[in-house]
This record gives C-alpha cells, structure tokens and sequence, in this order.
C-alpha cells in the first residue's frame, strides 16, 4: 500500500472514530468502542483505557479475567499508565519486561505476554490528565513515532468525550444513589435486612426487563426505579408496620395502603424514574388474576413493570432469610412461583424469569458477595457503647 493510500485510509478510520464517539453518552459503552477502535487503528494487540479518579488518588480500568470483566485499579504514579498520568509525558517501550516501570502482575494473572508499550495521557479542557491510553503489542515490530503521533490525535479526540461521559455519569449515580437512600428509609423502619433486598431485587428487575424483550434504557429505568415500591410504608404506623403478630383486619387494611401511600408520593415528580416509581408501587401487589390490592387490577391492566418487579420481589424475599421465616431453596422458590404462574404472576415473566436465571442466580451471588465485603468493612467501626456519656448541656 503507498504511502498516499495508507495517508487516506488512517483518515476514514480517524472520521470513523469521531462518528462512534461522538455517537455514544455512556460511558461503559463508550470506552469499549474507544478500546476496540483505538486498537484496530493503530494495529495493536490491544487497547486499555485508564481513567483518573481524582479522589482515590488512582487510574481505574477494566480488564477480561477469564469469562469475567474486572475492575483494575492502580495508585497514581505507579506502572507504565500511573507514569504517564502523572508525568503527562508519553511512553514507547520496545521490551516491557525490561522497563522498571513496567508491573508484571496483571500479565501473570492473565496469562498475557506483554512485549512493546505505547501509553500517551488522556488531557481535558484544562489541560490536566483524565486518564490514559495504553495499548499493547504492535502488529509487526515496535511502535512508532508515527504511532505516538496518531495515538496522541485519537487521545485528543476521545478526552472531551470521556469526560462529558463522566460527567454525566457521576450526575447519573448521584440521582440513582438519592433514590436508593430514600428506599433505604421504608427498609429502615420495617427490617433489619435494609439494603440487601433492595440490591438483589433491583438487580432481578433489570435482568427481567431485559428478557422481556426491553431496551438497554427501559431495563435500567427498572432497576433503578424498583427500590422504591415500597417506599410508601414510611406512612403507615409502627404500631401496625412492626407489629410482631399477625395483623388485625382493620390493620391489614391500612397496611395496603402502603401502596397508595407510595404512588402519592412519587406521582408527580418531574424525574422519569419517580414518575416509573409511582407506578411501580401502586401495583406491585396487584395479582394477574385480580386478586390482589389495592385495585384488583387483572392481567394487563396492571403496569407491566409492576408485574415484573412484583415476581423478582417475591423470589428474593422466599430466597431471604427473615425474622419470622427461613431462607427457601432456589428450587423451592421455583417451584413456588412456577406454581402461581398466571394467579400471582404473570406468566410471560416467569418463563422470562426461568430463561434468564442463570443471570439472576450470578446477580444475586455477586450481591452476596458485595453484602460481605461490606459487613467485613463496617467491622472495623464498632457499635457506639450503649453506656450513657456526659453530655454538655449546650451541645
């Protein structure tokens, strides 16, 4: 190929790149297309992008350990990607194994054959490292400076992106986590068990949604929106919502109303996901064979988001351990539900449900395993002494 020809063909690849960045606002998304395209225009063997959190103080990426995608996390300054974040200066490293720079760690976990480097930061508007662009393995010999030089252009092109990505993401989790916090409230008050119903469920959800045949957006709007169904249970009494006993009629009664309750306060919200919310808790006990509250909506009168949190609710409260009942088996839980199909649930569901459970079984896994990690970390704060203290009067 001339030189003219090789000239032109970088420059497709190059409008190429722009036209799928410029296409996609997610950041998880964005970085694999980034990765993938960055790798195949500069012939590499492959491609990661680190990106700076600036209050770990680290460079975060994703790498693919076996069937599994992990999140690799690096201290600033540290290795070939932390240098070049710190320093802002690129890299070209012809034999990794004889860079002191270079970490052998992450090859050794892999299996990975790590042999020529190229890394130049990722700048922002104001000219301060977002991140990094590594890639691994030229096709043929070592890179080049013709290399670095086109690796530069794609970091410049790609900077702005990642960080409108970012940005955008991090407005994303704040939204996502007032919701969570404010789901947490109802759970506060009526178990000990607060979030981790909320994590598994929620995670269900998505799944649920997905195998129904929903977009990427619709799933994640469940998901997230699904915390909330019970949120209306902060407006019933405790005398009824903790009662140790079973519940009176005239309580029972006020106990459904949870689910107005709910609805009313989520209805007219101008956020698309407590607007969802409100729909989901005022039908999430409704049954598909009308027997359920607080309408005895049937079928598909009710929303049919409601009907697929209604199923992954009550498959991880039967998987649950609880105050007043055991954790069921996953087989007795299956059994359970697959026998409620078109009374209690919605059969289309179920057999999404059943079509998608090994999703749903490693979701709930790695919630498990998430719940310890968390429990191993609030160990090292202890329970304040119960022991009164000698308080100032002004404070």
């Amino acid at each position: 190929m001339g030189r003219r020809q090789e000239l032109e063909k970088r420059q497709t690849l190059l409008s190429r790149f722009g036209r799928l960045i410029a296409a996609e606002t997610r950041l998880d998304a964005l970085l694999t297309i980034i990765a993938e395209e960055v790798r195949h225009i500069v012939n590499a063997d492959r491609c990661s992008v680190f990106l700076v959190d600036m209050y770990k103080g680290e460079l975060w990426t994703k790498v693919a350990l076996g069937m599994e995608e992990k999140i690799l996390r690096i201290p600033m300054g540290q290795g070939i990607a932390g240098f070049v974040a710190k320093t802002g200066s690129a890299v070209n490293i012809r034999d990794a194994y004889r860079d002191t720079r270079f970490t052998q760690d992450l090859d050794r976990i892999t299996g990975y054959q790590t042999r020529s480097v190229l890394a130049v930061p990722l700048k922002g508007r104001e000219g301060r490292a977002v991140g990094v662009f590594e890639v691994l393995n030229k096709g043929k010999g070592a890179f080049t400076d013709e290399d670095e030089g086109l690796l530069r252009i794609l970091a410049t092109m790609a900077a702005s992106f990642i960080e409108n990505a970012t940005l955008y993401e991090d407005l994303r989790r704040s939204h996502l986590e007032t919701i969570y916090r404010m789901a947490l409230v109802a759970e506060f008050r009526d178990q000990k068990d607060t979030g981790r119903h909320l994590r598994r469920m929620s995670r269900f959800s998505g799944i649920l949604a997905s195998a129904m045949g929903m977009t990427y957006q619709e799933a994640e709007d469940i998901r997230y929106a699904s915390p909330l169904h019970d949120i209306g249970k902060v407006a019933i009494p405790d005398a009824i919502l903790r009662k140790p006993g079973k519940l009176e009629p005239d309580e029972f009664e006020e106990m459904k109303r949870h689910t107005i309750y709910g609805s009313q306060m989520l209805v007219n919200a101008e956020s698309r996901l407590l607007r969802l919310a409100a729909k989901i808790a005022i039908a999430h006990h409704e049954h598909f064979d009308g027997s359920g509250y607080p309408y005895a909506l049937k079928g598909d009168q009710i929303a049919i988001e409601a009907r697929i949190v209604s199923v992954a609710d009550v498959f991880d409260a039967l998987v649950s351990k609880r105050v007043y009942k055991g954790a069921w088996t996953v087989e007795d839980a299956k059994t359970y539900i697959r026998g409620q199909e078109g009374k209690l649930f919605d059969p289309a569901v179920i057999d999404c449900l059943f079509k998608s459970f090994e999703d749903i079984i490693a979701a709930m896994e790695e919630e498990n395993r998430r719940i310890l990690e968390d429990e191993a970390f609030k160990s090292n704060f202890p329970e304040p002494s119960a022991k009164p203290v000698d308080q100032h009067p002004h404070i």
